[in-house]
């Protein structure tokens, strides 16, 4: 039973709890703790496991009805923790999917805090008032307002989160001030670290700590993640600016003194907060660095060793994965840690991407692509980027290469039309799911769409896909090579940050017809691919923070997307941009 007593020296959650992974039976909640304790939740336990001195626990849950609808609260060492006392939200539940009813999968990208003002220094709530009124209202606060009062079965099944969920390049006021004392302690130890970061980049792991406690601790964040299922994959800022654009930019980043400690540290904390929570019970009970990890005292070696196979791109290491919601099949792909940058650029590397075509395979009613970089962008800088990755690759000669390179790092040109081979990949694969190539029975989904984020700024695409694109279908397959799947791109980014005013006049440029036509002749000249489908913007583009919500029922398929916006008194709402049927 538990005591005053009890509870004035029981444990505390740091973060959480989070929904994680939730099927129909079974589901998995993680959290994070200031010591080692016993997590308690619907009469399960679960130890925590430690890395550098944080505690960690995941709670497997197993059992469960399909459709049903349970409250529950966490229990540390038998002491209730949440719900917090005086919380203004609703009580947390759990909601196990169901194919008795549509499918919602939320969605979008691009997430700087919105900093909670307790336990900071007026200077650094000053700061934060600042960068908080610049990039206005965060779609996620929104979404947890308007949550909170409508009945449950309008909430989204899931909300994929398609990367920057942190800044590791661009720590908040928060992450800033704990930096700064954490690193005036380091200066005063008997051996002084001196590879260290600069002032504006998290150094380690106890920095990367601080800045997802700074991105998730605000109470209306903590208690949206503890009612909707969250499924995540990293972009560049969850690691570094331009992460893995080019072989030189990772040639100047490996040589600074300060970025192996980096890149093993953001690896790790990305497993423990980001990628652990994505994996289902029955991948979690065969999953090597997982069992590793329940069996150390401190597992931060085992997650240094993943790390460092990680960003060696070693056979065995994967943060893809695959969610299935009914008939709907979710592919995340992760379009960061795996690309090949020296000699033919992809941006998976040969390995990821029989997984992702192998995945893909199915009688599915619908099929979704989720890839933190959009595929396909507005056509002058789709053009823009293809035009690039041939200069930089010296079709130009070195002169014009340097350049072009100068020109990918400053302007982000690594998108997936910067990796033209895989770009073309892509193409087919997109024509054999249209077509019914990757189904069993030859029968096409209904509606095929790549999901993605990172550009800060929201639009829907309809994709057209020429016939044999894919090339013929193969020998006793039901495929007849024609497109029967309505194509489309859907990008929503970001949830809360700021676009510079020049951006968004540059943006809009080269989304212009002109801005098309200049830079496919320009593109052209220097013998980039020519895309064999075609797209137009049908829907936007948005340069507001957003979340858009895909919402499938048999085989009509919808978008949503919403602009988040504050009231009067300062209350945090969803208003609806646009809806559009996509089947």
């Amino acid at each position: 039973m538990t005591t005053e007593r009890n509870a004035e020296t029981a444990p505390e959650l740091v973060l959480g709890p989070m929904l994680r992974y939730v099927g129909e039976t079974e589901a998995t909640v993680w959290v994070e703790t200031d010591r080692e304790c016993q997590v308690e939740i619907l009469g399960r336990t679960a130890p925590t496991f430690e890395v550098s001195g944080h505690h960690y626990g995941l709670v497997v849950l197993d059992g469960l009805a399909p459709g049903s609808e349970t409250e529950y609260r966490v229990a540390l060492d038998g002491v209730v923790r949440w719900p917090l006392p005086g919380s203004e939200f609703p009580p947390s539940v759990l909601r196990t999917l169901s194919q008795d009813r549509p499918v919602r999968l939320a969605f979008g990208s691009c997430r700087v805090a919105e900093i909670a003002p307790r336990n900071l220094s007026r200077r650094v709530r000053e700061q934060a008032a600042k960068e908080q009124a610049a990039a206005g209202t965060c779609a996620l606060n929104a979404e947890a307002a308007t949550l909170a009062g409508v009945p449950r079965d309008r909430w989204p099944d899931t909300l994929l989160m398609i990367g920057d969920q942190v800044y590791g390049d661009e720590p908040g006021p928060a992450t800033r001030e704990f930096m700064a004392a954490h690193r005036q302690r380091a200066a005063a130890a008997p051996v002084p670290d001196n590879a260290v970061a600069p002032d504006n980049e998290v150094a380690d792991f106890e920095e990367y700590c601080a800045l997802y406690r700074e991105a998730w601790s605000q109470p209306a964040v903590r208690w949206l993640f503890s009612v909707i299922p969250t499924a995540m994959i990293f972009d560049d800022h969850d690691v570094h600016d331009d992460w893995n654009t080019s072989a030189q930019w990772r040639a100047e980043a490996t040589a600074k003194p300060w970025w192996g400690r980096r890149i093993e540290s953001a690896f790790q904390s990305y497993w423990v907060y980001q990628h652990l929570g994505n994996l289902p019970p029955a991948e979690l009970a065969t999953d090597d660095t997982w069992g590793k990890v329940r069996q150390q005292g401190d597992a931060a070696p085992v997650l240094a060793d993943l790390a460092r196979r990680a960003d060696e791109r070693a056979p065995g290491v994967r943060f893809s994965f695959a969610r299935t919601f009914g008939a709907v099949r979710v592919i995340m792909l992760d379009s960061r840690s795996r690309r090949v940058v020296d000699g033919t650029r992809l941006i998976v590397d040969d390995a990821e991407w029989q997984w992702c075509t192998d995945a893909v395979a199915g009688d599915w009613a619908h099929v979704v692509l989720a890839s933190s970089v959009p595929p396909l962008l507005p056509r002058g800088i789709h053009t823009l980027e293809a035009w690039n990755e041939r200069v930089s690759g010296g079709a130009w000669g070195r002169g014009a290469a340097r350049f072009g390179e100068r020109q990918r790092q400053a302007l982000d040109l690594e998108h997936w039309p910067a990796f033209g081979q895989s770009f073309i990949r892509l193409e087919r694969l997109l024509g054999e799911i249209a077509t019914g190539q990757r189904s069993p029975a030859g029968r096409p989904p209904a509606s095929l769409t790549i999901i993605s984020g990172d550009i800060h700024h929201s639009y829907l695409a309809a994709v057209d896909l020429p016939k044999h694109i894919a090339g013929a279908p193969s020998a006793g397959t039901a495929a007849d090579g024609a497109i029967r799947s309505a194509v489309y791109e859907a990008v929503c980014s970001p949830f809360h940050q700021a676009m510079p005013p020049k951006m968004v006049t540059a943006q809009k440029l080269a989304s212009s017809r002109l801005g098309g036509l200049i830079g496919t002749a320009i593109s052209s000249l220097a013998g980039a691919h020519i895309p064999k489908m075609r797209w137009r913007i049908t829907e936007g583009p948005w340069f507001e923070n957003m979340i858009a919500v895909l919402e499938y029922n048999g085989t009509t398929a919808r978008v949503r997307f919403d602009r988040s916006r504050s009231d009067e008194a300062g209350t945090p709402r969803l208003e609806l941009a646009r809806a559009a049927r996509l089947t």
